[in-house]
């Protein structure tokens, strides 16, 4: 116990995932409170002496006091530790909670009576606000990323895994954690190094190794069997208070992905496939919101579906939808129906035309701003699609890429959605290796579902269709 005491005395500020998290909740919370202050003053409040709960009473409704909790709700994506640490995130992260908040607050503007809204109050809200969480979390990126906030790591194993673990992490910044190294029992592979990190030594190393660089995490990326001599000193270092974690956990977290090259081929029945069974109660919930978002789709879809719909006509003549069969849930195949984008396949040569010369100027705005999909809101309330899940594949695709990239089929374990994870993270893949990726995702997805989640995607989404960032 005396080398833990060393440890946690001499680095009394190492900061776990969840720890950086409350941070920034805390602090974000204190943001959003003072910019309900300062639009409290900017409404006309600036008689602060004479203040009274009774003047409160009589100009403010009770849900003005409710913002600083939709602000955090519209920022829930900037409570992953990898976006919360790089400036460029966090403005567009904050920029699309404050262009999303925008929007809602036109609508309720011109549906409300004139005197009814604090329209001062809540558009200085939004934009204080904006301000005061940029400003908060440049200090947060300013003083909690550096090192002596960081967990101080020691990965064991230096084979596939973790030289794939050092590569991804040499690839985010700033860096999640401090790699102090990493140990192995080969002996041929003692004083080399992976991607620049030195090999320390082996297992029987592994305890001077930890209370000499002072090491509060082990990432265990072993593939294959390990020798007892390595369990053993793991089990000691877990005792002493060392966090033991594994390779694949540790890449989730990191990347919101499966690591699927790394997995043996039976993960899928091991631990996949009972981790992927959602709770009851979130799948009846699922299915309402699906209902629900399916009938606002579809009524959206009424709307504008006429001037779409001349559109397509006057540039490109009939039809203005496009139909293919698609396989769903435990691979069920189903008519997927999308707005049109792109002209036939053929030109009047009978030349075969590459797909970034058929889609159409309208099909081009249509893509980017991904109301191409709206017609696939009749899928979702047939029950054939969800809002969210993987992206509806073709059935020979589907054959071909099985044989290609493991667990591939694995996505059909859900309903495929109009929107999810894979989506909003990757683009469209056109290789096996980026199927790969996408597919990471896609499983990632499954196995960690929940309606936080499904909040994130949603946010997501619409600040792709905001910022143009359809395909």
């Amino acid at each position: 116990m005396g080398s833990t005491f060393q440890i946690k005395k001499a680095f009394p500020f190492r900061l776990r995932p969840g720890e950086r998290r409350i941070i920034l909740l805390a602090g974000d919370f204190a943001m959003a409170v003072l910019a309900l202050l300062v639009s409290l003053y900017v409404w006309g409040l600036q008689d602060w002496w004479g203040f009274s709960v009774d003047l409160l009473k009589e100009r403010i409704q009770p849900w003005f006091f409710l913002l600083p909790f939709f602000w955090i709700i519209l920022n829930v994506e900037m409570y992953d530790i990898r976006r919360a640490g790089r400036r460029g995130e966090t403005i567009k992260g904050v920029g699309i909670a404050a262009a999303v908040s925008l929007v809602i607050y036109m609508f309720v503007f011109f549906l409300s009576e004139p005197k009814e809204l604090p329209r001062r109050g809540v558009a200085a809200f939004i934009v204080a606000a904006t301000v005061l969480m940029i400003a908060w979390r440049f200090l947060y990126i300013k003083i909690f990323t550096a090192p002596d906030f960081m967990r101080r790591v020691l990965i064991v194993g230096a084979g596939r895994a973790g030289t794939t673990l050092v590569q991804v992490i040499k690839e985010i910044w700033p860096p999640p954690f401090y790699l102090v190294g990493l140990i192995d029992d080969d002996p041929l592979k003692l004083g080399s190094t992976v991607e620049g990190y030195p090999i320390l030594g082996g297992s029987k190393d592994l305890l001077t190794i930890v209370k000499e660089k002072q090491v509060t995490d082990l990432i265990f990326a072993i593939t294959g069997d390990m020798c007892d001599e390595m369990f053993n000193a793991l089990m000691q270092a877990e005792e002493q208070g060392i966090d033991v974690t594994t390779m694949p956990m540790v890449y989730e977290d990191l990347l919101g992905r499966v690591p699927i090259f790394l997995l043996r081929s039976d993960w899928i029945l091991r631990s996949f496939v009972d981790q992927a069974r959602a709770e009851g109660l979130y799948e009846l919930a699922k299915r309402l919101i699906d209902i629900i978002s399916g009938l606002v789709g579809v009524l959206f879809m009424a709307l504008v579906t006429p001037f779409i719909g001349l559109l397509i006509l006057l540039e490109s003549g009939w039809p203005v939808f496009y139909t293919q069969t698609r396989l769903g849930k435990n691979g069920r195949e189903y008519w997927i129906i999308k707005y049109r984008t792109m002209r036939e396949a053929y030109d009047k040569e009978g030349k075969l035309l590459p797909d970034k010369d058929r889609i159409t100027r309208v099909g081009w705005f249509l893509r980017k701003t991904h109301m191409d999909e709206l017609p696939q809101f009749i899928n979702v309330l047939r029950g054939e699609m969800s809002l969210i899940g993987p992206r509806a594949e073709i059935s020979h695709l589907v054959n071909e890429l099985q044989a290609k990239v493991p667990f591939y089929r694995a996505r059909l374990l859900v309903k495929p959605g109009i929107t999810g994870w894979a989506q909003v993270n990757y683009g469209y893949a056109s290789t096996v290796e980026e199927t790969g990726i996408k597919l990471e995702y896609d499983l990632y997805y499954i196995k960690h579902r929940t309606l936080l989640l499904d909040f994130i995607i949603v946010l997501r989404t619409v600040g792709a269709v905001v910022g143009f960032r359809g395909q």
